[in-house]
């Protein structure tokens, strides 16, 4: 069993994110501890998601709340060449909704870093859906087996399949429109 470092809480060995917080656990590329941040605080090591040796892909950043209790990903970058990831911000300016997506994050009303937003919009399954960065294709949501559906653009979307989201898309978890804009 391991601790999450957000939430503190013991899970199992082989999660790659936390059953209790939905926070994406990053690794220790050299002692193989769990952390948060892109260096790991007891020996230096680069954080890496597991199955990831750091060469190439990005480690996501710790979890920041902004000013308008949005949640943001700070910093993340590819180890070598410094690439970024664009920022992907979902919103829904009557339900005063803004995120700043993190990779691997759940979008849900029991689970993920954006509870806090759907945890009183009862028709958003507990995890109703996930926000995945590719660098082939970019920024992409899967539907996780919600109750009430996932839709792109009006067209609703199969369970388990990523479907890439481009600036000015609209993407509706339940009855909650949100706008995608990609920076």
């Amino acid at each position: 069993m391991i601790i999450c470092p957000t939430c503190k809480e013991e899970i199992e060995d082989d999660s790659r994110y936390c059953d209790q917080c939905g926070q994406a656990l990053l690794f220790c590329n050299q002692c193989g501890r769990v952390g948060i941040g892109r260096r790991c605080t007891y020996c230096g090591g680069l954080m890496v998601a597991p199955g990831n040796d750091g060469s190439s892909s990005s480690a996501s950043s710790s979890m920041s709340f902004a000013s308008f209790g949005s949640i943001g990903n700070q910093g993340i970058t590819e180890s070598k060449g410094m690439n970024r990831i664009p920022e992907l911000t979902l919103k829904n300016d009557s339900l005063n909704i803004r995120i700043v997506a993190m990779n691997g994050a759940i979008i849900g009303r029991r689970q993920g870093p954006y509870t806090q937003f759907f945890a009183n919009h009862a028709y958003v399954s507990g995890v109703h859906a996930q926000l995945k960065f590719n660098q082939e294709t970019g920024w992409c949501v899967v539907d996780k087996h919600s109750s009430n559906g996932t839709k792109l653009n009006q067209h609703s979307m199969q369970p388990d399949v990523e479907m890439k989201l481009s600036n000015g898309d609209i993407l509706t978890i339940a009855n909650i429109s949100l706008q995608v804009i990609i920076i």
